[in-house]
């Protein structure tokens, strides 16, 4: 089951720390927000969540210093840019394979950071237009299957690019109201 908590805010920590404050954060609490949950054992289920969400698409991606020909300079600057808050305009599904990682959802009722620690089986959905952001744990590796409802895409529209103002941004404020 996915560890989920609030995040401590303490940007001057490496983001791939804990940064648990120790307020737990329930299921409800994500799914208010419009984040599902889910554990999967095996394949089989994954192809099945997928059958059911219409789910057409998915690669792998394997998040490693070694994917990057350890180039430590290109690994860092990739993982900055996955932690820079922002949003998408379809749904992010990612299915954790092996290794752990970090997802960061804010939740635009009170602006806290929600931190969900991804392992093995879990599966996150991200809804399209919720801020969000992803940080490695201190293992520096997670390998991870993508899911995408059609051709695989992954582009990220920052908050600091007016992503406020986005048409995917307030039709997500309006459907968790």
């Amino acid at each position: 089951m996915v560890k989920a908590y609030v995040h401590d805010d303490k940007d001057s920590v490496d983001a791939r720390e804990a940064h648990d404050t120790g307020i737990p954060v329930s299921l409800e609490r994500l799914e208010k927000l419009g984040v599902i949950y889910k554990y999967l054992k095996t394949q089989e289920e994954v192809e099945q969540l997928a059958k059911e969400r219409q789910y057409k698409n998915q690669d792998t991606v394997n998040i490693q210093l070694s994917t990057f020909n350890n180039d430590e300079k290109l690994f860092n600057d990739k993982l900055s840019i996955f932690y820079e808050e922002h949003l998408h305009e379809d749904e992010e599904i990612r299915y954790c394979l092996e290794g752990t990682g970090y997802f960061d959802i804010r939740d635009s009722q009170n602006n806290e950071w929600l931190r969900c620690k991804v392992d093995p089986g879990d599966l996150l959905i991200v809804p399209a237009g919720i801020y969000h952001r992803f940080a490695l744990d201190t293992s520096n590796y997670i390998k991870a299957l993508r899911l995408f409802k059609d051709e695989p895409k992954w582009e990220a529209i920052n908050k600091s690019d007016s992503a406020d103002k986005s048409n995917i941004r307030i039709e997500y404020l309006n459907s968790i109201v």
